[in-house]
């Protein structure tokens, strides 16, 4: 079933369709929401994308961003994004981040919910800056909006606003009754926004939403004349386990999605608690606007509760001048769209409810006073923080970060999770110099040594450099894996097997969630990884960097004899002004990096492993190796980066160092995520071994571009890496084809750049200069947006 104006999507379309759900009762989108938040990876399984970008649940961050910039609203206010540039940052931020999740997951159906869309969105300019928002993403875009009977809906919404701070009771609904116009009105009716003095129009305003032939033509003038399906809120339905049927009704989905956990309608607050709650406003309002005091919207809604009354709710029947008004001018938009409501039972007119028990507003405010002095001193100093941070911020991030990264960037000052440099004993400028010629390797009758295994997808330029980087360090073989390439990768690798440097296999034809993890579970079967001594599982874009002795793997080996695993921990490396992409050895063209404390965010601490072939663990996963074998808990020793002993934190899981694991001292991962910015631009393109359907954008970079602190230890191994690199490249056929590889991501990089997408990637990501605590505050917001 398919409601008025809709059309199931089509897959021989080839079109992504977009239904916008815009409420307009919240509670009813609250039901809604719910379900959808909950079937989320369900329907994304059958090409239906409920966003998470735009907000878990409810996409608030869709409606914040697409308020015209005068008109702030309550969540606007309270989230930091009432200055212009904020709600700008913050749209650019959900159009680039909706964008990358429909990238991602390339669905079928995208579908997007907030209440505040039909509630708040009073003017056309709004509407049409939402449209502008999405049709980027298709041209095909539906709104569905669910109504009731005018009067119950009133209803609803008016105890909504109340708890948000509403002063005018419901006499002014009433009195527009006899309007020519519900919708025009209303909004003659209410006030414009003053935050400040806590007066936010969607709060204080009638609902002129209620007049939905207005509603209809109001939508349909920015997104088009039958875009919109108006669907019946039927509180039975809403309040059960048949709003899946709803579900699948308003939006056209074919596929059956599962039940709905049953649940009763929404209660209705008791009429005579709702007069408590509007008198109390109107004294709170006083308040705010005579002394300057500050109510945040959590401890109005805790004098809400300290106020409650039971008793019966408002009747709908009480506000029959509402119901036969709008009844003139909703009937032919109803018949329409095939809704008929059942009038509620008709009662004496409304009058605001005694509040009972000799309520008296004045005293509960006076009681409350204490409490709402104390958050007026807590926002006041948290303004003259946020003022002080503001200034401290560097003016290039003061230009880019978003108010939550601010807020991020304010906690971290004072935290103990602030990042610094100023950890571990090497004294890296004494490891400046060249180390010794290493000795050759003799392995043992029957062993492979140590075994590095990998999956590489268009790498052809630093496929050499790696691999005789890490033989010059003591690794004995290679067993690689490629899938899907275009640039020579696959050439090069078959041509080092031939050499008998690396055994190369083709895993074009991967299954399951990724490559990666298909190759890694084939790997166990190898007979060079079982009769390995050490597995170590890194990327093409990782380098293990020994700091001691004589900077091989056994020099490690000798100072941790008992170790069994090693977690190997991240040094981010970022693109230290390098922006073209040079035929240059990458550990020395980057050293700048992340600072060696940096608990936060998490992604700086990973770790990657190197494990000790004991049959201990059965699975070889990315960052480490899992189903640990119970009866050999007690012969696996994990050790960090400075060899101590962090067994009881990692044995069972774990990819992450904590503040009590940390240690770089003897051994540290340098992972060269980004390299050159145009580098950048084409792992952009071609997205993620591990994660094929994970887009790589300019959050990638904010997160990745650790360029403050410099660390040079691992360009003592220069002088073996070149020696290594050019017995390699003696081979001719070898040369040409890194030399090939080389062009193809040159020419790569320029048909990019030519691209205006991601030429303003480029532009984007050069543009952002940021300290290591205003990166990894970035990163942390990132993380909590995302």
């Amino acid at each position: 079933m398919v409601g008025q104006g809709q059309r199931e999507p089509d897959e021989r379309d080839g079109l992504m369709r977009i239904s916008v759900h815009i409420g307009p009762d919240g509670a009813t989108a609250d039901r809604l929401q719910s379900v959808l938040s909950t079937k989320r990876d369900g329907l994304l399984a059958k090409g239906i994308l409920y966003a998470r970008s735009p907000g878990n649940k409810n996409h608030t961050r869709l409606f914040m961003a697409v308020t015209d910039p005068d008109n702030i609203d309550m969540l606007r206010h309270h989230r930091g994004y009432g200055p212009v540039e904020a709600q700008e940052r913050l749209r650019a931020a959900v159009a680039a981040e909706l964008a990358a999740e429909v990238d991602r997951h390339k669905p079928k159906h995208l579908i997007l919910s907030a209440a505040q869309l039909g509630s708040a969105l009073s003017r056309p300019s709004e509407v049409r800056r939402l449209h502008e928002l999405l049709r980027p993403l298709s041209d095909d875009i539906r709104i569905v909006a669910h109504v009731d009977e005018p009067a119950r809906m009133l209803g609803g919404h008016y105890a909504e606003q109340i708890s948000d701070g509403r002063i005018a009771p419901l006499d002014v609904e009433l009195g527009l009754s006899e309007a020519a116009c519900w919708w025009d009105a209303c909004l003659d009716a209410t006030p414009d926004a003053d935050p400040e003095a806590g007066i936010f129009s969607a709060v204080h305003g009638p609902p002129f939403w209620l007049d939905y032939t207005k509603l209809v033509a109001h939508w349909e003038a920015a997104f088009g004349e039958g875009t919109v399906t108006l669907r019946p809120a039927d509180a039975d339905i809403f309040g059960s386990a048949e709003l899946t049927d709803e579900i699948r009704a308003a939006f056209g989905i074919k596929p059956q999605i599962g039940r709905a956990s049953a649940a009763s309608a929404p209660h209705q607050p008791a009429a005579a608690w709702l007069a408590r709650g509007r008198q109390l406003n109107v004294i709170l309002q006083q308040m705010i606007q005579q002394k300057g005091r500050v109510i945040p919207r959590p401890l109005r809604r805790q004098f809400m509760q300290d106020i409650r009354v039971d008793g019966p709710s408002i009747e709908p029947g009480s506000l029959h001048p509402v119901s036969k008004a709008l009844a003139r001018q909703n009937d032919a938009i109803l018949d329409a769209h095939k809704i008929t409501f059942p009038l509620p039972p008709r009662a004496d007119t409304w009058v605001e409810a005694d509040p009972t028990l000799g309520y008296r507003a004045s005293q509960y405010a006076l009681a409350f006073r204490w409490r709402i002095d104390r958050a007026t001193r807590e926002a006041r100093k948290n303004a003259k923080a946020a003022e002080a941070v503001e200034q401290s911020l560097t003016p290039e991030a003061r230009a880019v970060m978003p108010p939550l990264a601010v807020e991020k960037f304010a906690d971290l000052q004072r935290s103990i999770f602030a990042p610094h440099n100023r950890i571990g004993a090497v004294n890296e400028e004494a490891l400046a110099s060249a180390f010794a010629p290493a000795p050759g390797r003799v392995l043992q009758a029957g062993s492979t040594g140590n075994v590095i295994v990998a999956c590489m997808k268009n790498e052809a330029p630093y496929i050499t450099e790696w691999i005789a980087y890490h033989r010059a360090i003591g690794i004995d073989n290679f067993l690689i894996y490629t899938n899907d390439c275009e640039d020579g990768t696959d050439a090069i690798l078959q041509q080092l097997d031939a050499m008998g440097i690396v055994q190369h296999r083709n895993n074009d034809d991967w299954k399951g969630a990724s490559p990666q993890q298909f190759a890694l579970n084939a790997a166990l079967k190898e007979p060079v990884v079982q009769q390995a001594d050490w597995i170590i599982h890194i990327d093409v874009d990782e380098f293990i960097n020994v700091r001691a002795g004589n900077g091989t793997l056994q020099d490690f080996f000798d100072l941790c004899p008992d170790a069994t695993n090693v977690a190997m921990t991240w040094r981010l490396f970022g693109h230290n002004g390098v922006t073209e992409l040079q035929d240059n050895f990458v550990i020395d063209q980057f050293d700048t990096c992340a600072p060696k404390y940096c608990p936060k965010p998490h992604t700086v601490w990973g770790f990657k492993s190197m494990s000790r072939n004991i049959g201990a663990y059965q699975k070889l996963s990315c960052h480490r190796p899992n189903k640990l074998d119970p009866a050999r808990r007690g012969a696996v020793k994990w050790v960090n980066g400075s060899g101590r002993d962090m067994t009881a934190e990692t044995v069972d899981n774990g990819w992450r160092n904590s503040k009590r694991s940390i240690g770089y001292d003897l051994l540290q991962l340098n992972h060269y995520a980004l390299r050159s910015a145009e580098s950048f631009l084409i792992k952009r393109q071609r997205g993620r071994a591990l994660h094929v359907d994970r887009s790589i954008g300019l959050n990638y970079w904010i997160r990745m571009d650790w360029s403050v602190h410099r660390d040079i230890t691992i360009k003592r191994n220069l002088p073996r890496l070149r020696d290594e690199y050019d017995r390699l490249m003696q081979d001719d056929r070898l040369k040409a084809l890194h030399q090939q590889g080389f062009d193809w991501h040159k020419a790569k990089a320029a048909e990019l750049r030519a691209n205006p997408e991601f030429q303003d990637l480029y532009d984007q990501a050069l543009a952002i200069r940021l300290t290591e605590t205003e990166r990894a505050a970035y990163a942390l917001a990132l993380d909590m947006e995302s």
